[in-house]
C-alpha cells in the first residue's frame, strides 16, 4: 500500500484508466473515458475544455457521467444532475466474522449479476462492468441475495462498488460480510480499499463507518445525456 498516492483518489477515472484499467479506455486528448459497455464513467485533466471531446463520446452512448470538476460542456448535451459522493477510504482490515459462503462470481451468473444490481441501484452497472475486477455474491436458494465486488482500480488503489442487496434479504447482515471479504482481499494485494457513496444514504455511510471507512472528500457525479 502507499498512502502517497491518495492523491490520485481526486481523480479516478483519470488515473484508473491509465494505470490498471488502461485496456477499458477510450482516449481523447483530456478525456478518458470507459468503453460505454463497460462503465458509464469518464475523467479529464483538470483545467482543460473537454467539450468537443465529451460530444465525441456522446456518439456511442447517449447517458454517461464526469467523475470530479464541472466540466465544460457544449450545448450538444444536457447535465441530467450532479450526484454528490462522499469518498471514503479504509486503512485496515475488516474484523468481521464470515457466516455465509461467499462466493466469486463468474460468466454463468454474469445476467443475475446484472439484473440484481439494476435493480437496486440502476444506472451505473452494464452488461461487462463484472470485468472489471472481481465480484462476490451470496446465494439462497439458488438464487444471488446479494453482491460486492471491485469497479474502478488503479496500481495502489481498488474501488469497492456494486453494494446490493435484494430488497427482500436486507438485515441479515450479508452486506458487512461482502464487503468485508471484498475489503480484505484488496489489503492481500496490497492495495487501498475505498468507495464512493451517495452524500444522502445515511444508512450506508453508517455501515461504512462501522467496518473502518472514513470520509476523504466530496466528490461529483455528473450525469449527462443527449
Amino acid at each position: 500500500m502507499n498512502a502517497s498516492d491518495n492523491y490520485k483518489l481526486d481523480n479516478p477515472v483519470w488515473h484508473s484508466l491509465n494505470e490498471a484499467h488502461k485496456e477499458f479506455s477510450i482516449a481523447y486528448d483530456h478525456l478518458k473515458c470507459y468503453l460505454p459497455e463497460v462503465c458509464p464513467f469518464g475523467g479529464y485533466e483538470n483545467d482543460n475544455d473537454i467539450s468537443t471531446q465529451a460530444d465525441e463520446y456522446a456518439r456511442i452512448t447517449d447517458n454517461f457521467f464526469i467523475v470530479g470538476d464541472k466540466p465544460a460542456f457544449s450545448g450538444n448535451l444536457v447535465l441530467k444532475n450532479e450526484l454528490v459522493c462522499l469518498q471514503m477510504i479504509i486503512d485496515q482490515t475488516c474484523d468481521v466474522g464470515i457466516r455465509e459462503d461467499i462466493v466469486r462470481l463468474n460468466k454463468q451468473s454474469e445476467k443475475e449479476t446484472f439484473d440484481l444490481v439494476n435493480m437496486v441501484q440502476p444506472g451505473y452497472f452494464k452488461t461487462k462492468t463484472i470485468l472489471l475486477g472481481d465480484y462476490y455474491g451470496i446465494f439462497k436458494d439458488g438464487h444471488l441475495v446479494a453482491v460486492t465486488g471491485e469497479r474502478m482500480k488503479m496500481n495502489s488503489l481498488t474501488e469497492v462498488s456494486a453494494i446490493v442487496t435484494h430488497p427482500e434479504n436486507t438485515g441479515k447482515g450479508y452486506a458487512k460480510q461482502l464487503i468485508a471479504y471484498t475489503v480484505n482481499k484488496i489489503f492481500r494485494e496490497n492495495k487501498t480499499p475505498y468507495l464512493h457513496v451517495a452524500e444522502t444514504n445515511t444508512g450506508a455511510i453508517n455501515l461504512y463507518e462501522k467496518l473502518g471507512f472514513k470520509t476523504r472528500r466530496k466528490i461529483s457525479f455528473w450525469n449527462f445525456i443527449k
